[in-house]
């Protein structure tokens, strides 16, 4: 059994008869390799922020880049490849799609994520006056409807 198939059988463990009337099995398994992600996200960031970058300011020459943006960045690939390989191999499964055209199509979906995040904290926290935290909630939730969107009909979606 390959890695990417236990972690299928596994989620599919959770996925119980009241929860299949509203919720798909593909959003369920989209929805568990998300938490999976983050939780790798959260665990990686914590490692490289206190034993790799030290909680040091990091000298590029031109610019200091703070801890936590240093720490991020270096984060950012980790939580990239391993959200990729979840979603084609878990939750959506292997198509017959190549790898680097699914691949540039995650890039250009977590970019999306990414500006789609900026400017929803801008005009609700600068322009609507929300204050930060709700507006992080509610545009968390824009992002993930946007990131489920993208990937079921854009990035994993069969030719």
């Amino acid at each position: 059994m390959s890695p990417a198939q236990f972690i299928r059988r596994a989620i599919d463990l959770f996925y119980w008869r009241p929860l299949a009337r509203v919720v798909s099995p593909t959003l369920f398994r989209y929805a568990a390799c998300g938490v999976l992600t983050l939780s790798v996200d959260a665990l990686a960031y914590a490692l490289i922020y206190h034993f790799v970058v030290a909680g040091r300011f990091v000298d590029l020459g031109r610019v200091v880049v703070s801890p936590h943006i240093a720490s991020l960045a270096l984060v950012f690939p980790i939580t990239f490849f391993t959200g990729f390989w979840l979603n084609r191999y878990v939750a959506f499964r292997v198509l017959p799609v190549a790898t680097s055209r699914q691949l540039g199509r995650y890039l250009l979906s977590v970019a999306g994520s990414i500006l789609l995040n900026y400017v929803c904290m801008k005009l609700l926290v600068e322009r609507a006056g929300l204050w930060p935290t709700p507006a992080k909630c509610v545009t968390s939730l824009a992002v993930a409807l946007y990131s489920y969107l993208a990937a079921r009909y854009y990035t994993f979606r069969r030719p």
